[in-house]
């Protein structure tokens, strides 16, 4: 199985192993055949050796020497070569003559059938047996008949030019798996800049997979994140300047008044309205940066229990006229968690769910062990959460109807914050309303806290 790190190396290494090998078997194979096939003497000067070789045989065979003769110098004179008609006589010296047919005929001249060698410097002499097996017509090759004009032109084609155009081809072809990719992705960056968050690159190279895919989830992820980060920055900015807009106006009411007729009441005014704006803008900071940052988790072991108490001490203190009720075990102990994260998402569940529950009323918490997972379920006496905003409440200042706005101090950053914060250390928190009122938010912790977080924070890698 190739490495999933070297998939383009090992695509490109055998493309090119593979596709010169068979380039040089081809070149090798192309030259073979074009040089046989060019060693041959064309057959009508086949035709015209035969015919002089049948001519002189008639000669011969009449027994008119001199006709010969005359007919042979007026041959060489008027196609320039040589020419001869010869006999040749093996004689057995000692042992018996093996396959006679190989000792007749003059055998010192080339047979019209038998390729030309392209690489001699002279033209051989050809040899045409005559119908006595003893005597044969030799004859210089001409100039005009040596076969292999285009030898060296089609040398150079098979290992000069084709070599490059076949090579070039193959480039190409590499260039262009190669680019496609790429200039999908110039193109997809060019669009992300100019404000286009939507754009994706892997769905775009199909089944493809090497390092360009890779670097296309690379970027696909990089376009998600920070795509959500700008929309959700803009969103927030929208939000954080409208939900300032009110406190500002009674601060500067508040800050006239003071100019006009200073008083306590005026005083604390300001203050408390200063206050407000101040945890707004701290919220608003402390959600930015969860939203935007990995935050660098500090692992540690804690009780839930333990956490929880602490938290609910707090709270009766801060809302004596609410009751808290709880169903708690002896102890609940997580390994490698972050105590601050955990901390702070039960504090803003439970000081949400306080503030929503009428005084004299109560709010019931309920830890319980599921499977791998710790379930805190914190459940309120207030109006709950129409169905269908259910899934928005965990949304940055989401504002359900008026009778869940009791309280001016809520500007609906807590349960936002407390998704973030659950988020990081690997759990997930859901929220219900209840059969008989109130809703209840159910947070899910991994008892391994470790290794739950070392995976969601893997996959934001």
């Amino acid at each position: 199985m190739l490495n999933v790190k070297r998939r383009l190396f090992w695509k490109l290494c055998i493309t090119f192993t593979a596709g010169v090998v068979a380039l040089f078997y081809l070149l090798d194979f192309l030259a073979v055949k074009a040089e046989d096939s060019m060693s041959q003497i064309a057959q009508k000067h086949r035709d015209q050796l035969l015919a002089w070789a049948a001519e002189a045989e008639t000669l011969f065979n009449a027994g008119d020497n001199a006709e010969l003769d005359r007919w042979l110098a007026q041959l060489q004179q008027s196609e320039q070569l040589q020419a001869a008609v010869v006999q040749f006589e093996s004689t057995l010296i000692s042992g018996g003559q093996l396959e006679p047919e190989r000792y007749t005929g003059f055998n010192f001249g080339r047979n019209v059938a038998w390729p030309v060698h392209l690489y001699f410097d002279f033209n051989p002499v050809m040899e045409i047996p005559f119908g006595d097996g003893q005597t044969s017509f030799l004859v210089g090759l001409p100039a005009y008949m040596r076969p292999g004009d285009l030898w060296y032109s089609t040398k150079i084609t098979l290992q000069l030019i084709l070599p490059m155009v076949l090579l070039a081809v193959l480039s190409l072809l590499v260039y262009s798996h190669i680019m496609r990719p790429i200039s999908q992705l110039r193109r997809a960056t060019n669009a992300f800049s100019h404000g286009d968050f939507s754009v994706r690159v892997r769905t775009l190279l199909g089944g493809r997979n090497d390092e360009l895919a890779d670097l296309a989830d690379t970027f696909d992820y990089m376009a998600q994140r920070i795509g959500d980060q700008i929309v959700n920055q803009r969103h927030l900015i929208a939000d954080l300047s409208h939900e300032l807009r009110t406190p500002l106006t009674r601060l500067d009411i508040a800050v006239d008044s003071l100019n006009s007729r200073p008083s306590t009441e005026n005083i604390a005014r300001v203050s408390r309205e200063s206050q407000h704006i101040r945890r707004l803008v701290e919220d608003t900071l402390t959600l930015a940066w969860l939203d935007n940052e990995r935050p660098r988790l500090e692992l540690e072991g804690l009780d839930l229990v333990d956490l929880i108490d602490v938290i609910l001490e707090d709270a009766r203190f801060e809302f004596p006229g609410r009751l808290i009720n709880t169903a708690l075990p002896a102890t609940a102990r997580i390994e490698q968690t972050c105590h601050r994260a955990v901390g702070q998402a039960l504090e803003n569940i439970i000081r949400n769910a306080l503030r929503f529950t009428a005084d004299g009323g109560a709010v019931q918490v309920t830890l319980e062990t599921v499977g791998e997972y710790y379930r805190i379920h914190v459940q309120d006496q207030g109006p709950g959460v129409p169905e269908h905003q259910l899934a928005q409440i965990f949304q940055p200042f989401f504002r359900g109807d008026s009778a869940r706005l009791s309280n001016h101090k809520s500007f609906g950053l807590g349960l936002a914050l407390a998704q973030r914060q659950v988020h990081i250390v690997g759990g997930d928190i859901v929220a219900r309303n209840a059969p008989k009122g109130g809703l209840c938010v159910t947070i899910g912790l991994p008892r391994d806290g470790h290794s739950a977080a070392m995976g969601l924070l893997g996959q934001a890698k």
